[in-house]
């Protein structure tokens, strides 16, 4: 096991220098730059010899003058050496917005993956028990729905319910978090999180669903079922356990997902997260930040399906990895 994961670890340190390098080339062939947007800004009135001259200065300032192949260099260096860089606005490390934003993303992300579980996990094994029944084909239906709108739809639909009833009002300006005050903050985040839970949840739901109906038809079962063992204890015991295996893969892709899909989220409900600090930086061309950002979290997502390939000798002793 251990030779595995060091084997697995060696083998994504590639993956994660080919993203580094595309996003260092892809926010260096963007139209526009944070220079222009600053000179533009700073400047009320100039000849074009004047404003040249200024953005040649600040581009300067900034390293921007020279060769992308040198620049690139240079950043591989820095990353070798564990510098992200500095952000262009703030003069600040880059991966300080990445820290700030984190505590709301992880519990944005934590809120909808338990939505996503409660939903999946008890629905899709009693779609399954009860196949072919008005439960499972309700459930089915509303599994497709979930699926089939989007989500920032359904948020906007929740978000607009609330404030149309005065069900509660949510704070989007302080924005606080669950260990700051724990009410307000469930009342900002329940939206998205059940907007977004319920969306990963039912494709989870679905898919649970169709492997326990796979497991349910094996002899062993049928042989638990002629012995007289409980329902639950087949079930639980028997059955969901090898449904889960497949399962546990979509399940390492929504939590990965849930970490770096957040920005619309985010936007819409005014959380200063991980997305929405990183759409900020994509729109102000802050191009440290941006790729500071995406190089972490495609680090997370790469370790995330590490973490599966690993569960899955805790799910099924029979796997093993070599």
């Amino acid at each position: 096991m251990g030779r595995y994961i060091f084997r697995r670890a060696l083998i994504n340190v590639p993956v994660i220098w080919i993203v580094a390098t595309v996003v260092f080339f892809a926010t260096n062939v963007l139209p526009g730059d944070f220079v222009a947007q600053r000179v533009a800004g700073q400047t009320v009135s100039s000849s074009p010899e004047d404003l040249q001259a200024q953005l040649e200065r600040v581009r300067k300032d900034f390293g921007l003058d020279k060769p992308v192949h040198e620049r690139y260099g240079h950043y591989l260096v820095d990353l070798l050496r564990g510098d992200l860089g500095k952000s262009y606005r703030t003069g600040e490390p880059a991966l300080q917005g990445f820290r700030d934003g984190l505590p709301y993303t992880l519990q944005l992300s934590l809120m909808t993956f338990a939505v996503g579980i409660l939903v999946s996990i008890p629905f899709g094994i009693l779609a399954a028990t009860r196949q072919d029944t008005i439960v499972d084909y309700g459930l089915r239906l509303l599994a497709i729905f979930a699926v089939a709108a989007p989500n920032f739809w359904v948020g906007t639909i929740l978000l607009f319910a609330v404030i149309r009833t005065n069900l509660w009002t949510i704070e989007i300006i302080k924005h606080p978090l669950l260990w700051q005050d724990p009410i307000p903050s469930v009342q900002l985040f329940i939206l998205p999180a059940l907007a977004g839970g319920l969306a990963s949840g039912a494709g989870v739901m679905r898919l649970l669903r169709s492997q326990m109906l796979e497991v349910l038809r094996q002899d062993y079962v049928r042989t638990a079922w002629a012995k007289g063992l409980a329902e639950r204890q087949i079930i639980i015991g028997h059955t969901l356990k090898n449904a889960m295996i497949p399962v546990l893969t979509v399940l390492g892709f929504t939590i990965a997902g849930l970490i770096s899909g957040n920005v619309v989220f985010e936007s819409l409900f005014n959380i200063p997260g991980v997305g929405f600090r990183l759409l900020d930086a994509i729109t102000r061309r802050d191009v440290p930040v941006v790729q500071a950002f995406v190089l972490i979290l495609a680090t997370f997502v790469v370790f995330v399906n590490l973490a599966v390939d690993v569960a899955y000798v805790w799910v099924d002793p029979r796997i093993s990895l070599h």
